[in-house]
């Protein structure tokens, strides 16, 4: 399957994939041998200096080496002491590329009668600061906003956070995040009181089962695949189960694949709990001593779960998810009764309208069962980005929250980080700012004047893009990028150069709770600065630099953890000196002696856990976690005779994100992700051949694509990749998003599919 993906030119996956090994360190090339198979590359340029480091890309967060020669980033390898024990996937090993392609901001740039020209960066601060001070005294702090991203440093995100929140005085401060995890996070705290997950990377050497579902592991996150085959191999009676529409090469590994259709899993897990209680597989000690039980905001019992997960019995679940009775069965059995089971989700959950109750579905499925808090044993959800656990939601840099878990809506919270922040009682407003798609839609309707975008490119990855991009056209721009163009920056007013990686210095907090530090080692390009310095700049020019008194990274990460400290996300213990000399430390971590936390809520282990029980659940007033009562519920774009089809979205090993990174490397250009995944019998059905150029039309708008016939996506189904700026599939899905963590919903669609004609 792995050569299916070229384009009818130039290099096939695997081509591009072999051309790796002219360079250095050690690559596992997922799609070619199922991560068995690795590649050495062997150096260009030898090498001045080594400095341990960590990837650019996913919230993995491997530690690398980065060879230095000359002012330039010469070689990568994997750090074999780290927890990817040395290992990197394909974009790991394009960390040094990525500083030298085309593309890169250079200097900052206005916009002028119509088009950008370049400026100093006085004058285009000057500017910024101008337009920003202009809006807030006429129209109030409400009509400026920041969007943010989760690849920036928690320094910047937690300095934007202060200067908006309780210097300008706005919650409108949202970002990229709430389009990837916002319903992991609503899923953990709804459950736990608390974010973040509660175990780490090496729970993963103890499972006997793997629960996988809405994430394609292998290519999304190749590292941590191989780390999960690393147990299947040395034990393997270690069972797999893939949960995803698509037969992914991640699915064509599994011991057993449930293709459920795209927005049902709340109906799969309330039959897999069906089945834990029918057949005797719950926790007694659990339920009675460490869980509560919510239906909306009404309390409820055990025996009211058991009377509502009875309304999916196998057979009901199955037609609603398009799957056997057999496989729920199955799949119910090898969870429970596995020794440990650990379940991995990143936006197959996430990105759909019940993603906040698919989230709690499966961390109650490990509590009901008692899979929780040992080795091996947890509900683990996967982040995208390198940051966005680090430093957006332990910032509390999304508009609805404050640092360590506050929130903006509880006074309480307010009057805590207002002390924290020494800022006058009532500066931080009590109602939430806008969430991302809803700033978008207040900058077209012009009720937000001025927006700072920083590392991120909305104007391609937002939901429903059409509408949204005419609307940046109203507002005043300002995006801080290291490329340009991006389909943000052609439509900014001010373009401003940032640094990335290693052209600067910061610290990043990955999906297990480890905060790492990432070393400045060269210089960066131009006139490119760090987002930090950026930010300190604005906070200076527009007034508040009196607030902004941390003013290089140590200082700010050494503001930061010491306000965690007041938090149960305390990690005051991990210094610099600390960050430098070991490869990442998991918080919770009250002192400097303090080894950092494996798994939370355990009493003797977590140092905020209290008790001589085996838990202690202290994000919850009582002490207990929630297990919650919901329903599945029909999709809110239906497909019809007119959309017969359900559209879904995703990604591919080789590129990132929108591919402003990794579009210009060389290696990766032949790789393009520009293809419609169609079965071969709906392409026979509307007359579609491989490689023909495809028309997908939605109730929102058109992209064009290049026919893929796969297997790989069941009859009624299609799929296209989100990377591509040439064919933005976003144009067509929906904007449709969670009541809870407003998070859109990405991952299903009704659309048309027919051949292009002449």
């Amino acid at each position: 399957m792995a050569d299916k993906d070229e384009k009818p030119e130039g290099l096939t996956r695997r081509d591009a994939l072999r051309v790796l090994g002219v360079s250095a360190g050690i690559a596992m090339i997922a799609p070619l041998s199922g991560c068995g198979g690795v590649w050495e590359r062997q150096p260009v340029i030898p090498v001045d200096a080594w400095h341990k480091g960590v990837c650019r890309f996913c919230g993995t967060g491997c530690g690398m080496m980065i060879g230095v020669t000359d002012n330039k980033v010469v070689d990568v390898k994997g750090d074999e002491y780290a927890h990817n024990r040395g290992r990197l996937c394909i974009k790991g090993l394009m960390n040094r590329e990525i500083l030298y392609g085309e593309g890169r901001a250079l200097y900052p740039m206005i916009r002028k009668n119509g088009k950008l020209e370049r400026a100093t960066w006085d004058e285009a601060m000057d500017l910024v600061a101008t337009r920003f001070r202009e809006a807030i005294d006429e129209y109030g702090p409400d009509s400026v906003a920041f969007y943010g991203s989760g690849q920036l440093y928690t320094q910047e995100s937690y300095t934007a956070n202060k200067l908006f929140k309780a210097g300008i005085g706005t919650n409108n401060m949202d970002g990229n995040p709430r389009l990837c995890m916002a319903s992991a996070v609503t899923g953990y705290t709804s459950s736990f009181g608390k974010d973040e997950p509660a175990g780490c990377y090496e729970d993963m050497d103890y499972s006997d089962c793997f629960f996988i579902t809405g994430s394609n592991t292998l290519e999304c996150h190749p590292i941590l695949w191989e780390r999960m085959l690393d147990r299947k191999r040395s034990h393997p009676e270690t069972r797999i189960i893939v949960v995803d529409p698509r037969r992914t090469f991640t699915a064509m590994h599994a011991d057993l694949h449930l293709p459920i259709y795209p927005g049902t899993d709340v109906a799969l897990y309330n039959s897999m709990m069906n089945e834990f209680i029918e057949n005797g597989f719950i926790d007694r000690d659990m339920v009675e001593n460490y869980l509560s039980f919510q239906e909306g905001k009404q309390k409820r019992t055990f025996e009211d779960l058991k009377k509502h997960v009875a309304q999916y019995p196998a057979e009901r679940a199955a037609k609603i998810c398009g799957i056997s009775p057999r496989d729920i069965q199955e799949a119910a059995f090898t969870f429970a009764s596995s020794k440990a089971t650990l379940s991995i989700w990143t936006m197959g959950l996430n990105q759909q309208v019940q993603g906040t109750a698919s989230n709690r579905g499966v961390v109650a499925m490990h509590l009901l069962t008692g899979h929780f808090g040992r080795p091996g044993a947890t509900p683990f959800s996967l982040t995208g980005q390198p940051n966005a656990c680090g430093g957006v939601r332990d910032t509390g840099s999304l508009s609805h929250a404050l640092p360590g878990g506050r929130l903006v809506a509880n006074a309480t919270h307010r009057e805590e980080m207002e002390d924290l922040w020494k800022v006058p009682r009532g500066r931080i407003g009590p109602k939430p700012g806008y969430h991302a798609v809803a700033l978008f839609e207040a900058i077209a309707k012009g009720d937000v004047k001025c927006c700072l975008v920083m590392c991120t490119n909305p104007g391609q990855t937002l939901p429903n893009s059409n509408l949204y991009r005419k609307g940046m056209e109203k507002g005043f721009m300002v995006v801080a990028d290291s490329f340009h163009p991006t389909e943000t920056t052609i439509f900014a007013d001010v373009v401003l150069p940032a640094a990335m990686w290693v052209e600067k210095e910061g610290v990043k907090g990955n999906a297990e709770r480890r905060y790492h530090l990432y070393p400045k080692v060269v210089d960066p390009p131009g006139e490119a600065r760090s987002d930090l310095d950026i930010l300190v700049d604005f906070a200076e020019r527009i007034g508040h630099g009196d607030l902004i008194t941390a003013k290089t990274p140590k200082d700010v990460w050494d503001e930061w953890r010491h306000i965690s400290a007041h938090s149960k996300y305390n990690f005051e213990g991990i210094t610099y000196e600390r960050l430098q000399k070991e490869r990442g430390i998991l918080w919770p971590c009250p002192t400097e002696d303090h080894p950092g936390t494996k798994r939370r809520y355990i009493p003797g282990e977590d140092p905020m856990a209290h008790g001589g029980g085996r838990f202690d659940f202290y994000g919850k007033p009582d002490g207990r976690a929630t297990v919650w009562l919901d329903s599945h519920e029909e999709p809110v774009d239906p497909y019809t005779d007119e959309f017969p089809l359900i559209f879904n979205t995703g990604r591919i090993l080789e590129h990132w994100h929108t591919m402003t990174i990794t579009g210009p490397v060389p290696e990766l250009q032949s790789i393009h992700p520009d293809y419609l995944e169609i079965h071969p019998h709906d392409a026979h059905h509307f007359n579609i051949r491989e490689g023909d150029q495809v028309i997908v039309r939605s109730r929102r708008g058109e992209v064009e694509l290049r026919a893929k016939l796969s297997l790989v996506v069941r009859p009624g189904m299609v799929f296209a990749t989100m990377h591509s700026a040439k064919h933005l599939v976003n144009q067509v899905t929906h904007d449709v998003y969670d009541p809870f963590s407003k998070q859109p919903a990405y991952k299903r669609c009704a659309v048309s599919v027919r051949k292009k004609t002449v």
